[in-house]
């Protein structure tokens, strides 16, 4: 369970990380006329998230969670992979990255990296990872809620940045 802990904690160091570059890409796309969508559902997004670290380690340590090594391994693949895919959506968008919905509307749209195959690739980690890091250590009540939670955010989310990049200069119109 220790190695467990260190795992959530070093997740929730990494979150600290995303929250700093989200800061400084934000105030970068406001210098630039950025306009922010989707205001309302962001506080519930840090609640999620937060919980999600939070509910990881509860469970863990006080329902006594094994590790089950043939569930646990694979799970900690997948939650390095979530990452590896994460920091790549951010190395891709650059300072246009951010956790909030901020667009700068005389920028194109990103084709490039992982948005290539993707219209929206990041989710495609937060899922992963929402599912494998309590699995990691057979948290299997907070990968199911989360994952529920999570869906329902989800489209919310992805609505209000469809809505956000319709507005950019030259861009499709929203699926």
């Amino acid at each position: 369970m220790i190695w467990y802990t260190v795992l959530v904690l070093a997740t929730g160091a990494e979150r600290i990380a995303e929250l700093v570059v989200s800061t400084r890409n934000a105030k970068w796309s406001f210098a630039r006329g950025g306009v922010e969508f989707g205001r309302g559902h962001f506080p519930a997004m840090v609640a999620l998230h937060t919980g999600l670290l939070l509910a990881c380690l509860a469970e863990v340590w006080f329902s006594g969670r094994p590790f089950l090594p043939w569930l646990g391994w694979p799970m900690l693949v997948l939650v390095l992979a979530s990452q590896a895919l994460r920091w790549w959506c951010i190395a891709t968008l650059g300072p246009r990255w951010n956790t909030r919905v901020i667009v700068v509307r005389d920028l194109p749209l990103v084709t490039g990296g992982p948005y290539r195959w993707f219209t929206h690739p990041n989710y495609v980690a937060v899922v992963v990872e929402g599912f494998a890091l309590p699995l990691v250590h057979t948290a299997w009540i907070t990968a199911l809620t989360f994952t529920v939670l999570n869906a329902w955010l989800l489209v919310v989310r992805i609505r209000c940045e469809n809505r956000a990049l319709a507005t950019v200069v030259g861009s499709p119109a929203p699926a």
